[in-house]
């Protein structure tokens, strides 16, 4: 069960080698949880990342998981929810892909959308129904202000985000008043292996900051959380420019 100040006590990762996903989980286990699960692909950097917080003092266990894999799904997460409650859930897998290339190869937009959309629609109502049946616990999902409105250089990822977010805004609203609560987590650009080589944009961000927003924003039990907050505002208005003079700015 989550202590007094609404932070989890045990916590399951879908995306165990997301470097948002394990900055949270450091900061976490030093606070209060004691008990992890990292979902992903088996591989040296799931065992990697479960090892270092094993040496943070969580027991600490992997699980293979594969987002791509919905069928799956159901019987891999419902396996850990059988060993014990779950009191977070934090969605974080999903792949930036290479905007350029992937207007040129369909299938390559297709595995970004599958991944960080249709993967993430399965894995979510599979967490919320066992969330719900155990009465308590909270489900957290990496968005993107990069899904707030379309961009010529990444809308393929932008729209999957786009998507993700408006489904865990109706996830929430379907869970309210079950003791289940729904977080969604719009970061900037985050400095990260995965926007390694890219080009900085303003108000970039980092993991760790990241974090410090979620553990805050379960504290207040958010629905809605910007990193930096400040995009709240910036989004607001670029929200309502004119689309011919936004497709101009050099976002």
């Amino acid at each position: 069960m989550k202590d007094a100040f609404g932070l989890p006590q045990s916590l399951l990762v879908l995306g165990g080698t997301s470097e948002i996903a394990l900055a949270t989980a450091r900061r976490l286990v030093v606070r209060r949880v004691r008990t992890v699960w990292l979902a992903g692909r088996p591989s040296p950097a799931l065992e990697s990342a479960a090892t270092e917080l094993r040496a943070l003092g969580a027991d600490v266990h992997t699980v293979a998981f594969d987002a791509l894999d919905p069928e799956s799904h159901e019987a891999v997460l419902g396996k850990v929810f059988t060993e014990g409650d779950v009191d977070m859930v934090l969605l974080a897998f999903g792949i930036l892909g290479d905007q350029a290339h992937d207007e040129r190869e369909p299938v390559a937009a297709v595995r970004v959308a599958q991944t960080n959309y249709t993967g993430a629609v399965s894995a979510g109502l599979v967490s919320g129904r066992a969330l719900q049946a155990q009465g308590h616990g909270s489900l957290v999902v990496l968005s993107s202000v990069a899904g707030e409105r379309a961009r010529r250089t990444d809308f393929i990822y932008g729209s999957s985000k786009a998507g993700l977010d408006t489904f865990a805004q109706g996830l929430g609203d379907a869970l309210h008043g079950t003791g289940v609560h729904v977080m969604v987590v719009r970061p900037g650009f985050v400095r990260s292996r995965m926007t390694a080589g890219l080009e900085e944009a303003p108000l970039a961000t980092t993991p760790e900051a990241v974090a410090t927003a979620i553990e805050l924003g379960l504290r207040r039990r958010s629905e809605t959380v910007w990193v930096p907050g400040v995009l709240r505002l910036v989004m607001s208005v670029l929200r309502h420019v004119p689309r011919g003079v936004f497709r101009r700015l050099a976002l």
